[in-house]
């Protein structure tokens, strides 16, 4: 029986291997113009097809704001973060960056954000979003994507078996115990977050189907809940997902994401894989050939569940020179023509009102959990508590 110690070590390791070269974009109008405005924009979005259309959107930007240049620096994560706290601390950070929630909460309390709450577009956005954007009082960042987590299901595998996609926790459970039995281990999983949002997705649905989600989070903020004991059946249901050999605990911690995953999963030997669904173009490109979808979670006795988190996140550093021109920036590319390519890039949700989904087919299934009662958010701007570092060991 692997013990719950085991799992809570595998769920809360140090996040990730060493990641693959960043990517690098300089993209500049008439460098030799002393007159115009030089941003930097600094980012953990480095892939290709990301890459693609950050590139259209700052040309186009730059196209109509002559007396502006910008440039991008992306970076894999976790190095990225690594990076981009050293350039902050040392006074030498980017007029532009990228911020998950717990560099938000660091940074907020630092000072260092630039207060966003006079963008033009703030309307555009959805009602979750904005939920998020100003739980705190200020807006001190902008999403670009609503990014979900799924289970990566391989339909040529699972048609040769005889099996099919689960749909609830006991068609999940036969489907996985009949691949251990054949010698193959179901799930691949990585070091980063892969098995914590499992047991988010169990644990706080609950706090989500609530009417009012936003009151039972402030309890752990002020110490009248406890936040570890509310997630103890996630991670028994982890420790289940161990024992059982559904995942093999020496090669997910060995697993960098979006990376070792992706490979393994693309080999077509192993017939599903956890992690997030703007992984979709990258499987893709690894096999062309295989025919795969993304479902939510089935992990509920009636059904399944979807972690969102309101993401990528765009933020002005407050001591920039130039954060009128960042501003203009920003309200660019949060209009919803600007911003559709970059969703739709990442295989995610549009945090704009239309709340679209981006179009590849493989993605479709998830796109009823978003309005449904059946998604939790995975780090929530109203939980004070950067729940994917916490280590409860």
């Amino acid at each position: 029986m692997v013990g719950l110690g085991l799992c809570l070590g595998l769920l809360f390791s140090l996040a990730g291997c060493a990641g693959e070269p960043g990517r690098n974009i300089v993209i500049e109008k008439d460098p030799l113009a002393a007159s115009q405005a030089k941003l930097t924009f600094f980012g953990y979005k480095y892939e290709a097809l990301n890459v693609t259309a950050i590139e259209d959107s700052l040309h186009r930007f730059m196209d109509s704001h002559p007396e502006i240049t910008i440039s991008y620096d992306g970076i894999k994560s976790p190095e990225y973060f690594d990076v981009l706290e050293k350039r902050m601390a040392t006074g030498n950070g980017n007029d532009i960056f990228m911020v998950d929630h717990a560099r938000m909460l660091e940074l907020g309390r630092r000072g260092k954000l630039a207060d966003l709450s006079d963008l033009s577009t703030l309307e555009n956005f959805s009602d979750l979003a904005r939920s998020q954007m100003g739980a705190d009082g200020t807006i001190d960042y902008v999403p670009t994507s609503i990014s979900a987590f799924g289970l990566y299901c391989n339909l040529d595998l699972l048609k040769k078996h005889g099996q099919k996609v689960p749909e609830n926790l006991s068609e999940l459970e036969a489907v996985c115990d009949y691949f251990v039995g054949k010698g193959i281990t179901p799930i691949v999983a990585n070091n980063d977050i892969s098995l914590k949002t499992v047991a988010i997705a169990k644990s706080l649905l609950p706090i989500y189907q609530h009417e009012d989600p936003s009151a039972l989070l402030a309890q752990f903020n002020n110490g009248t809940a406890d936040l570890a004991e509310t997630l103890r059946p996630g991670f028994a249901l982890v420790e289940q997902m161990l024992a059982r050999g559904w995942i093999d605990s020496e090669e997910a911690l060995a697993t960098a994401k979006t990376k070792d995953d992706l490979t393994l999963f693309a080999g077509g030997e192993r017939p599903f894989m956890l992690t997030g669904a703007w992984a979709v173009p990258r499987v893709r490109d690894l096999a062309p050939k295989l025919d795969f979808t993304v479902q939510p979670y089935p992990i509920l006795e009636d059904g399944s569940v979807l972690v969102i988190n309101v993401d990528t996140r765009v933020s002005i550093n407050a001591d920039s020179a130039h954060v009128k021109e960042a501003k203009q920036f920003l309200e660019y590319i949060t209009q919803p023509d600007a911003m559709w390519k970059f969703v739709n890039s990442q295989s995610s949700f549009s945090p704009l009102k239309e709340n679209r989904l981006a179009e590849d087919k493989a993605v479709q299934p998830i796109g009823p959990y978003l309005s449904n009662g059946r998604s939790v958010l995975g780090s929530d701007d109203n939980l004070q508590i950067p729940i994917y570092l916490l280590n409860p060991l």
